[in-house]
């Protein structure tokens, strides 16, 4: 560290968290947000000033205890944490135990979820950049910007079904040693028109037929679902849930930490999937 350095870092005034929040609410503005989404501040108070920020896609009790364990102010969970309302805060309850804990440490959490889905250079479109389609566009465009909105679609020149399961497996698998892909419908076709919905996008297949979509991307997908997908002539490649979002989570902590100079933002080390490959 070059003299003078270190004062420069500590005279650096650490944001509020209304302040972060603020920041977080222009990558991921919460109108995108599904109507039945729980997003924003929903752990917390505004007051303090924050230096330590963790993100992750789901919040577990080993990512608490690594957010208390290292003093963090804010955890930025993609997945909504509390979703459904508490009855009773006790430690009897994982969800209890764990928001006890938390507050205890005044950690603040907040969630981007669908609104982190939908926005610009958010999860669906680094997903359309990673499958290299062109005219890429919202399913359904927000009103506001329409850059932005749910889900994408775009085209995808020169690939089949297939290959494009097989170059997704291959890149999701080097960043996070994801669970295998898996594709319903026929391997050869042209994948043609795309449309993505990270997650659990087996709600969308009738929105992205409409929208003139032959392959649907998305996390995970179910039974019937896949059938009723490829019985519309729409093949189905789901890459895993924890997969088709985790990635994007190591962009959302550069954006918000050159946003913000001098914090301290970074992904969480042990958010892992559930599911491991046999």
């Amino acid at each position: 560290m070059q003299p003078g350095a270190e004062q420069k870092l500590y005279a650096v005034a650490m944001p509020t968290l209304s302040r972060v929040i603020a920041e977080l609410e222009k990558i991921a503005p919460l109108r995108l947000a599904a109507a039945w989404d729980a997003v924003g501040l929903l752990v917390g108070s505004r007051r303090p000033e924050v230096t330590r920020v963790m993100t992750c896609l789901t919040l577990t009790p080993a990512v608490a205890h690594e957010a208390v364990t290292e003093g963090c102010d804010l955890i930025v969970s993609h997945h909504p944490f509390p979703f459904r309302p508490v009855a009773r805060l006790t430690a009897d309850s994982t969800v209890g135990g764990m928001l006890l804990d938390l507050t205890a440490a005044g950690i603040a959490v907040w969630s981007s979820h669908t609104a982190w889905d939908s926005a610009v250079g958010g999860i669906n479109d680094q997903l359309a950049q990673l499958c290299g389609l062109t005219d890429i566009a919202p399913i359904e465009p927000d009103g506001v910007d329409p850059r932005a909105g749910f889900g994408r679609l775009g085209t995808c020149p020169d690939s089949t079904v297939g290959s494009l399961a097989r170059h997704l497996e291959q890149h999701l698998a080097q960043r996070l040693g994801g669970t295998p892909v898996t594709v319903a419908g026929a391997m050869e076709r042209a994948a043609g028109r795309v449309g993505i919905v990270c997650g659990s996008g087996g709600d969308a297949v009738a929105g992205v037929l409409g929208a003139g979509c032959t392959t649907l991307l998305t996390g995970e997908i179910k039974l019937h679902q896949a059938l009723e997908a490829t019985a519309a002539g729409l093949a189905v490649i789901a890459v895993g849930h924890h997969a088709s979002e985790h990635f994007s989570l190591a962009q959302l902590s550069a954006r918000l930490t050159a946003a913000l100079p001098g914090l301290v933002c970074r992904p969480s080390r042990h958010d892992c999937d559930p599911f491991v490959g046999v």
